[in-house]
């Protein structure tokens, strides 16, 4: 067939790829595109780090887009999934249109400013020595914070969408998951950027606390899929209540502990 239909023969006999491809794009298009856009950058990325030696704080210039190339697909690939379970039509209105727009535009946005410090050298972030850098970085926050802000309405709207055929674990998950995800990733980055000149303090590193505040949308639901499935139903959402609480405590933790000077896990070992 020269086409698949949603729900056609064609889709449903295609390839599973195809079917999650296809799926994503069906659910939500326009993010669907941002992270297949992004995910083409990366090639080109890696181009440039195999014929441009150059490095900054020890590693190629090239690193930092390509993490947040890497990071950014996988970030929208994950809202253009969990918009399945968004209010019917809420994709289609006219402030959601908007709202997503802006995201788009506020990732293309961080992208060329972290491609262009790359290009000439320099560093994006923590970048006081030029001028130019230091006023734009406050700017790239609030656009940080926008982008990010995305998972916070996906949540709260799968929240007011009902239960939506999901089992109360996995619901619970998703939802406080993609919360979380800006809830707990705004407090970290802005203390990154307000508190420490950088990521590293002393034997620190404050990345692992925005890695894991960041990845909170897949840590959560795992949680939720696997409590479901494996735990009696009278336990499942208790277990991933409890889950829940002890992942928060434990970013709060990284970062104190980072923030401290300490390696990762170096106050409990």
């Amino acid at each position: 067939m020269s086409t698949l239909a949603m729900d056609g023969a064609g889709f449903r006999s295609a390839h599973p790829l195809s079917r999650l491809f296809l799926g994503l794009f069906g659910a939500e298009r326009l993010f669907a595109a941002t992270a297949l856009v992004l995910l083409l950058m990366i090639p080109p990325t890696l181009l440039a780090m195999a014929f441009d030696g150059r490095t900054l704080l020890g590693e190629n210039l090239w690193i930092k887009p390509l993490k947040f190339e890497i990071s950014l697909t996988v970030y929208f690939l994950t809202l253009a999934f969990f918009a399945r379970w968004l209010p019917a039509g809420m994709t289609e209105t006219r402030w959601y249109r908007l709202f997503a727009g802006g995201v788009v535009l506020s990732t293309a946005l961080e992208m060329v400013w972290i491609g262009a410090a790359a290009a000439h050298g320099v560093p994006s972030h923590f970048n006081q020595d030029i001028s130019v850098m230091a006023a734009i970085y406050p700017l790239m926050g609030v656009l940080a914070t926008y982008l990010t802000s995305s998972s916070l309405i996906y949540g709260l709207a799968i929240r007011r969408a009902g239960g939506l055929g999901l089992d109360p674990a996995c619901r619970f998950s998703v939802i406080w998951g993609l919360i979380l995800t800006f809830a707990l990733t705004v407090p970290v980055a802005g203390g990154m950027a307000a508190g420490f000149p950088g990521h590293a303090v002393g034997a620190g590193d404050l990345r692992v606390p925005h890695f894991l505040a960041t990845h909170a949308m897949h840590f959560l639901p795992a949680a939720g899929y696997a409590a479901g499935r494996l735990l009696p139903a009278r336990l499942a959402l208790p277990a991933v209540r409890l889950f829940t609480l002890g992942f928060v405590l434990f970013v709060a933790y990284s970062f104190v502990e980072a923030a401290m000077g300490h390696a990762f896990l170096g106050l409990l070992f």
